[in-house]
């Protein structure tokens, strides 16, 4: 029996389907095409936002709802046919926000250096899924940190979703300012806020997609955005979607312009995030659907993923956490994910629909993952104070600074320097330490 059981994993390995010896029955099939069709309703919202993320880094909105189509059924092919796994890939929540805020905003990168950062930071990523540096990284940074840097995430993601619903403004003199009850467009990110969270508690499938739509037709209705103003942002005055401006951002990514010390802080740091963002929840998906010796070929996956969005004209993909639905749903294997990127394909006529979507009925999306990511504060450790300052730090200074980098960066050399200074350097691992010199360096040649 022993024989028969490890012949059986042998043929799920290397055969050419993903893992079909374990879903041979048509009954098997269409519980993993019930399971892709689940995983895909649960996270085609992301076409909208990231695109429109994107577009605040310069990419018209055009352009990033085809490269999030395209790079989404990439990944989900790869991580499928390689992987096999029933883990969902796409451009991530939080990943996109350094890529525009970060990278774009902060560092003064053009989006077609921040594009080849991706590419960079994808091949690294690639190098270390295929040795142990993945499991050590995650053993040298301390677990309050990691967890931090999800909850800081979060809070940015809260921060730009106010502000691209137009809740809040800048002051000259508050720095922040509450928008005005009597404009529409409040009204409507609140409403669609409530309707976002209220779904979500009753457990409705599709809860985010629907309260997309409902936020659409209420920004409409209530004139917080006209037909015409709406239109003009990803559609051409004749109402039609174009589909040209894509070739100009296809395969655009180029290192000419940018210094190599930028370039290294920027491919550090990016590589770093994307490597503790899918460490965690690659190894609980994979534990959840009972297959966690898919560990390193789903990070693998994971990796190469990433290598393509660079030329696709996106931010990096990630395990999304609505993995889980299709899991729940009975996926275990890849099939869930080449169902899912097989349906990203399908949305490429519906591309002219989508570009009508306003900023009021993306901002509470944002805002509500930003509320996902904040029960990750119950594993930080804010005892002793020389651990739990430093992840303070992460989490305040991510959104306040605007910046992930330098929120992380803070966290990390304070580290260093609490534990050397109360008798525990030991303690840290000597790979921290190096992290922590890189990001002091990287402080320094800012100052420079």
């Amino acid at each position: 029996m022993v024989r028969q059981k490890e012949h059986s994993r042998a043929q799920a390995d290397s055969g050419s389907l993903p893992n079909a010896s374990v879903r041979s029955t048509a009954g098997g099939m269409r519980q993993e095409l019930l399971a892709g069709v689940v995983s895909f309703f649960a996270i085609v919202y992301i076409i909208i936002v990231n695109a429109s993320i994107l577009a605040d880094a310069g990419i018209p909105q055009e352009a990033g709802i085809i490269a999030t189509v395209l790079a989404s059924a990439a990944g989900c092919f790869i991580m499928g046919w390689w992987g096999k796994a029933p883990i969902i890939l796409v451009p991530g929540m939080g990943i996109n926000a350094m890529f525009t805020y970060t990278l774009v905003h902060g560092m003064g990168l053009t989006w077609q250096q921040a594009l080849a950062v991706v590419v960079v930071s994808g091949i690294c990523f690639t190098i270390i899924s295929f040795t142990s540096l993945a499991e050590q990284l995650r053993a040298a940074i301390p677990g309050s940190l990691q967890e931090a840097i999800s909850v800081g995430i979060g809070l940015m993601l809260v921060l730009i979703g106010l502000q691209k619903g137009g809740v809040i403004v800048s002051d000259a003199s508050t720095i922040i300012a509450v928008q005005s009850f009597g404009e529409p467009g409040v009204w409507v990110t609140f409403a669609t806020l409530a309707l976002t969270c209220i779904l979500f508690m009753r457990k409705v499938p599709g809860h985010l997609l629907i309260a997309i739509i409902f936020g659409t037709a209420l920004a409409y209705v209530t004139g917080a955005v006209s037909s015409g103003a709406a239109g003009a942002v990803g559609a051409e005055a004749n109402g039609t979607f174009s589909w040209s401006v894509y070739g100009d951002v296809f395969g655009q990514f180029t290192l000419q312009g940018v210094s190599a010390a930028s370039m290294a802080v920027a491919v550090f740091s990016m590589t770093l995030v994307i490597v503790f963002e899918n460490v965690g929840l690659i190894n609980a998906q994979l534990n959840m659907c009972g297959r966690p010796e898919r560990f390193q070929r789903a990070m693998q996956a994971n990796a190469l993923s990433v290598v393509t969005c660079g030329i696709f004209g996106t931010s990096p993909t990630v395990a999304t956490v609505e993995t889980a639905a299709g899991i729940s749903a009975g996926g275990r294997t890849g099939w869930t994910s080449i169902v899912t990127g097989s349906l990203f394909l399908v949305t490429l006529v519906a591309l002219p629909l989508l570009t009508f979507v306003p900023d009021q009925a993306v901002a509470p999306i944002l805002i509500f993952i930003g509320g996902l990511m904040m029960p990750a504060v119950k594993k930080i450790r804010f005892e002793p104070m020389a651990e739990g300052l430093p992840a303070f730090f992460i989490i305040a200074f991510i959104p306040l600074m605007h910046s992930i980098v330098d929120g992380i960066a803070i966290g990390f050399v304070s580290y260093a320097l609490f534990q050397i200074a109360v008798g525990k350097a030991r303690e840290v691992k000597p790979l921290f330490y190096v992290i922590s010199v890189l990001f002091a360096v990287h402080f320094v040649l800012q100052a420079l």
